[in-house]
Parts: structure tokens; sequence; C-alpha cells
């Protein structure tokens, strides 16, 4: 069972001649594991660093400057916010370690991956991610920090849409 489908038709690697086919299938396949394990391991990291006293002090200026996210402190105070995030983040990479076997880990895994990772890409609308002395397109530290979060994104969407289709094509 694949790690990520693509949304290719079956046989597309038909009209490549044999040995060709053959690699780009292994290259293909690599590239899902790859794809997968680049989601999960920063969820289970970052999620794990969220019970430090570094992380609770780094996420300050990223919650306390982002209007959206700046509830969490009085709702839960600075430590308990931390904590609700890593517990979010590493239940979301269980999920994705689950999704190969299970298209409803797959579905929830990638939902929540998604949402994870809209909400850390929109904190770059809020805080000035620019470096002051270099301006646009040098990032600072802030932006450094977040703009990987567009590719994982992208990542998992394709795992929630895959997800999907494949719950889809169970259904039927």
């Amino acid at each position: 069972m694949p790690v990520l489908r693509t949304s290719e038709p079956e046989g597309q690697d038909e009209i490549l001649p044999r040995p060709w086919a053959r690699k780009a299938a292994a290259v293909r396949k690599a590239g899902r594991i790859v794809a997968l394990t680049g989601v999960i391991l920063p969820l289970l990291m970052i999620g794990g660093m969220k019970f430090t006293a570094v992380e609770i002090e780094a996420l300050r200026p990223l919650i306390g400057g982002t209007p959206w996210l700046a509830w969490m402190y009085p709702a839960f105070g600075e430590a308990g916010a931390s904590y609700v995030l890593g517990v979010v983040e590493i239940a979301t990479a269980l999920l994705l370690i689950a999704s190969p076997w299970s298209t409803r880990a797959g579905v929830a895994g990638g939902a929540l991956a998604a949402l994870i990772f809209l909400v850390t890409c929109s904190i770059m609308v809020a805080l000035p991610i620019w470096e002051p002395t270099l301006g646009f397109p040098a990032l600072g530290p802030a932006g450094q920090f977040l703009i990987k979060d567009i590719a994982l994104l992208g990542i998992a969407l394709v795992i929630l849409g895959e997800s999907l289709n494949r719950l889809n094509k169970s259904a039927t």
C-alpha cells in the first residue's frame, strides 16, 4: 500500500520505456515515504518541544503577536497553550503514521496537519517576517522558521486528498 498516492491514472508510467517506468515508480515511492516522513518528524519533534520552557518562551511572540491565536493565553496560560499545541501536533503525527494502513487516520491526520500548517502559515501575515535591514525577499528569523510550512501544508493537503479518495473508493 503506497504511503501517498499520486493523482496520476494507473498505468501512467507505461508510456515510458520499461526500464524507466520501474525507476520512475521507485523514485515516486521513495518520494512518498520522504514526504510523509517530512511531515511526521517536525510534528513529533516540535510537538515534543512544546512541553519545554524553551519552546514556551519561543512561542510567546508568535502566539501573542497573532490576533487569532492570542486568545489561547487567557484560555490556557502560556504553558497550557504550548501543551495543547504539543498534544495536537503529536496526535496528528500519530494519525499520519497510521495513514498508510488506515484511510480514516489519513483523513483525520491530513485534515489536522493541513489546519496546523495553515495556521502557522497565517502567522506570516501577522508578524514581520522580512529581515529589517534588507527587506523583501530576505527572510528574518520568524520567516526562516515559518516558510517551510508552505511545503508542509501542501503535503498535508495531498495526504488529505488522497485519503479522501481512498475513502470514497472503499465506500463504492
